[in-house]
């Protein structure tokens, strides 16, 4: 007896948790006399499927009692023992629905481990050995569904198959395409129901993932060549890791996509889109998206809703569809996110209402907690670098993608066509034209990048201050009313236009390294905030830099009880008549650069005497430093008070130097000071 070496050695029937360690014996027909019966010398023929709901009554529960027929008898799978003529009602024609029996199957002795058999299944592999088959000789699975809920969703898929096998070509291409199902022998078959399916090789797209050399295996499986990749926009094959990972990405996501959107254009959502259902054909290199069990129709007739309750049905439904589609994508860019542990982080700050346009910030230090050295920083951590890589490309395409996916209101997640116009997932052959929202977050995403190398030369200093004057002019809410929505929260500050951010190549006198930044607004009436200033730092008690970098923390706490939120502008041109004369050397260098800039982001040529802003007025300032352990010299503790005062912007410690914002949406914000310098921060996501 061979044994299946897909198991390592173990034949396994799935039901209910429960596994077969002693194996399948060879003449596996006539042992699983316990789960199916055989009807020996019938051959397998279409035939009308009764028990299916009519169609006027599209979406409706299915009935309690469940019938086969075949020829002019039905047996009843539940209940009813009693024969009769199948009624007009019942012969329903389901064209490509196939009745078999046992007689046309040789049944395998292993399982494969892709199928993911759940406890109320039982699953056998087999060839079809019937000649007068069209599948002779192909692969099938066998799926037995024991339980009333389970058999629902194998009648569902039935009814499904009729639906969509109008356009066969594509449910063949984008669907496990489902075959029939095996006739029951007699009317004690134990309430069983077997479905027949397409076997589309070993692997669900889960176990794909869980393999250690799991990129150069799938891309040998799906033999990628140059007219294969050009169906993502690319032109070539192999390159560096990220970039194999990245075209393999969008490969499967189209795929994914284009199969779902299918679903979506018939009026079904999946509702089950999950890694161990979508498996990757190794013939027709196709991603299909599973049985087809648990779709739900968009508009269910037998609820009497109104033609709005069916929109908000339909959104909700597609909008969970895409939310499951933004799961699997995560995980395909992040291997971490395999891990049930955190897994369930992630998933957990998405259901406390965060916003996920700020998840980079929340993994970075999540995935970077584990490093041996201790510190967050993504040097540390190599695997989050590849994936932040991927991500980053295309100024930050794929974590706004992702966002979109995943954003927190239905209405606000992206559609199947939409998601396939992404940059992301169009390759360099591909040109799209990006929207201002993507030109937004591109602006951003590219900032936040340049800050992360910390150490700024002044072309990155010039190309910072250039960008945040870009986000500036693409300011999306430029109202007070939209900031009394977004400003609320925690902020992390990034960048200064006015002052370097910690070290410099200056001599200090106190050793002193700056740590996270915040400014935190709290709502406290009508454009009425507090706001506060946190500081931290740690004070080295040695001369030189010693490679232990532990001292005394501390911590700097600067508070305004009031902070009144008006309307303001920001001016940029002289909107009187000028002066009699030519102006000067500056103003007209000023003035071109101005008009190269906003010509770069506005089809109009026009540039604004002055753009919209919120203008802050802040109160008192009360101000308070502490240290974790105590220090018995007053001259260090004002040593390092100075010294933090050197190294952090001036409007950190005097908030009332924060004089307007001129830039807000969900994940950054720009504030500008008495002095004209801009202060780039992002949202500090609440940690899990």
């Amino acid at each position: 007896m061979n044994i299946g070496k897909e198991w390592g050695g173990l034949g396994i029937l799935h039901g209910r948790g429960r596994m077969a360690a002693s194996g399948i014996a060879s003449s596996a027909a006539s042992d699983c006399r316990g789960f199916l019966r055989c009807l020996g010398g019938r051959l397998s023929q279409p035939v009308a499927l009764p028990g299916m709901p009519s169609p006027r009554r599209r979406g409706s529960r299915p009935p309690a009692q469940i019938r086969c027929f075949s020829g002019e008898k039905i047996v009843g799978r539940r209940g009813g023992s009693g024969v009769r003529s199948p009624c007009p009602d019942e012969e329903l024609d389901l064209g490509p629905i196939t009745m078999f029996t046992m007689s046309d199957f040789a049944l395998c002795d292993h399982v494969s481990i892709g199928l993911a058999g759940k406890g109320d299944e039982v699953i056998f592999e087999a060839v079809v050995r019937n000649s007068n088959s069209p599948l002779h000789g192909s692969r099938v699975v066998l799926r037995q569904l024991t339980t009333s809920q389970a058999q629902r969703r194998g009648w569902r898929a039935l009814e499904v198959l009729k639906k969509l096998a109008r356009r066969h070509l594509l449910y063949h291409s984008y669907a496990m395409q489902v075959y029939g199902y095996v006739s029951p022998s007699s009317s004690d078959d134990n309430g069983s129901f077997t479905l027949v399916h397409g076997y589309q090789g070993s692997y669900s797209l889960k176990h794909w993932l869980r393999l250690s050399d799991w990129l150069p295996t799938l891309e040998a499986t799906l033999a990628l060549d140059e007219e294969w990749v050009r169906r993502v926009g690319d032109d070539t094959i192999g390159g560096p890791a990220v970039s194999r990972q990245l075209r393999i990405t969008r490969i499967v996501m189209r795929d994914l996509l284009i199969g779902v959107n299918y679903l979506h254009s018939h009026g079904l959502a999946h509702t089950q889109l999950r890694l161990e259902n979508v498996h990757i054909c190794p013939v027709d290199r196709h991603v299909k998206v599973g049985i087809l069990g648990n779709v739900v129709d968009f508009y269910d007739s037998s609820l009497n809703n109104t033609v709005d309750a069916n929109a908000d049905r339909r959104q909700l439904m597609i909008a969970f569809d895409m939310r499951c589609v933004g799961f699997m994508m995560a995980k395909m860019v992040l291997q971490e996110l395999m891990d049930p542990s955190v897994f369930i982080k992630f998933k957990s700050f998405l259901t406390k209402g965060n916003n996920p346009s700020c998840l980079r910030e929340f993994l970075l230090p999540l995935l970077c907690r584990s490093s041996p050295l201790g510190n967050a920083g993504i040097q540390n951590h190599k695997r989050f670098i590849f994936f932040m890589q991927m991500l980053d490309r295309n100024w930050g395409a794929g974590w706004n993608l992702l966002s979109l996916l995943l954003a927190t209101k239905p209405s606000e997640r992206i559609s199947c066509l939409d998601a396939l116009r992404h940059p992301f997932l169009c390759g360099p052959r591909w040109r799209v034209e990006p929207s201002v929202d993507i030109v937004r977050w591109g602006l951003g995403s590219t900032a936040v990048r340049i800050t992360e190398e910390y150490i700024y030369g002044r072309h990155q200093r010039s190309r910072l201050a250039y960008f945040i004057e870009l986000m500036e002019m693409l300011n999306p809410h430029s109202k007070p009313e939209d900031w009394l929505e977004f400003l609320p929260g925690r902020w992390r500050l990034l960048y200064s236009t006015g002052r370097h951010i910690g070290l410099t190549l200056r001599q200090a006198p106190w050793r002193v390294l700056i740590g996270d930044t915040h400014l935190t607004f709290t709502s406290v009436s009508d454009r009425t905030f507090s706001l506060n200033s946190d500081i931290s730092f740690t004070v080295m008690p040695a001369k030189g830099w010693p490679h232990d970098k532990s001292g005394s923390s501390g911590k700097l706490h600067v508070r305004s009880s009031s902070l009144r939120l008006s309307s303001g502008s920001r001016l940029y041109l002289s909107e009187g008549p000028q002066e009699a004369g030519a102006p000067s050397s500056q103003q007209s260098v000023a003035r071109e650069q101005l008009e190269r800039k906003w010509k770069k982001i506005s089809s109009s040529k026009k540039v604004p005497f002055s753009l919209p802003a919120a203008r802050f007025a802040a109160s008192d300032v009360d101000v308070e430093m502490s240290f974790d352990a105590s220090l018995t010299n007053v001259g260090m503790a004002e040593g390092a008070l100075r010294e933090v005062r050197t190294q952090i912007p001036p409007e950190m410690f005097d908030l009332s130097k924060i004089v307007c914002g001129t830039y807000l949406d969900a994940r950054l914000m720009v504030l500008r000071g008495v002095n004209g310098s801009a202060l780039l921060f992002t949202r500090s996501c609440a940690r899990v």
